[in-house]
């Protein structure tokens, strides 16, 4: 049976207008959603606290794990379901040890073979190819799809690839044999409907598995 390529959203940066719990609830309630990454964008310890303590409960009401980006010490505050991590190998083996036994560490921020190879070797619970707001084209970032792909049929370790701008781009990455697939700006760009997106991003990955298991 083929593994069903599951959706992941980015939430938005806090300046846009879908930045807010009406559009999150609405994207969290219209399919499944296995996870919520929550980047900081910038922001100061403070404001970026306060808006994961906002969205988090949110998401984890509707059993979506929540991943705080770069801040294992707000993560661990706001009871997030983990750290999505983008750095140094030496800082993620650091994280690995202090914080996996009690939350679920990501690992992103990688941009060749040998790269992600290397921050596998301190097992991740996931590795996530492409970058916050990046988005910007309505395909996956080829490069980002060629390393899932490859990833994918090597490695146990799942992986996330970033998709691009339009909800059509999940069907590529869902192909390509990724265990998941991000979406940010095709769900909460100003002008979109974030339940609609989210309904056809589910049935698009729905009509991925059902083309791979009848070849």
């Amino acid at each position: 049976m083929t593994n069903r390529c599951r959706l992941v959203l980015i939430a938005p940066p806090p300046e846009t207008a879908a930045n807010d719990e009406a559009h999150l609830e609405a994207a969290l309630a219209a399919g499944d959603v296995a996870s919520l990454i929550i980047p900081d964008y910038g922001q100061d310890e403070v404001s970026f606290q306060a808006r994961a303590e906002r969205l988090t409960p949110l998401a984890q009401s509707r059993n979506v794990a929540v991943m705080i980006a770069g801040a294992p010490r707000i993560a661990a505050r706001v009871k997030a379901d983990g750290i999505h991590f983008e750095g140094s190998l030496e800082d993620l083996a650091e994280i690995v040890e202090k914080y996996q036994d009690r939350m679920m560490i990501g690992a992103g921020g990688v941009k060749t073979r040998d790269d992600a190879l290397q921050y596998g070797e301190l097992q991740p619970d996931y590795m996530f190819f492409g970058r916050f707001g990046y988005d910007n084209k309505p395909e996956p970032h080829p490069r980002n799809l060629a390393l899932g792909t490859w990833w994918s049929e090597m490695i146990q370790i799942p992986c996330i690839v970033m998709a691009g701008n339009t909800v059509a781009s999940v069907e590529p990455v869902a192909v390509s044999g990724a265990d998941f697939t991000a979406l940010c700006a095709a769900v909460f760009a100003d002008d979109t409907d974030p339940a609609a997106a989210v309904s056809e991003a589910n049935s698009l990955l729905d009509k991925a598995t059902r083309q791979a298991e009848e070849t």
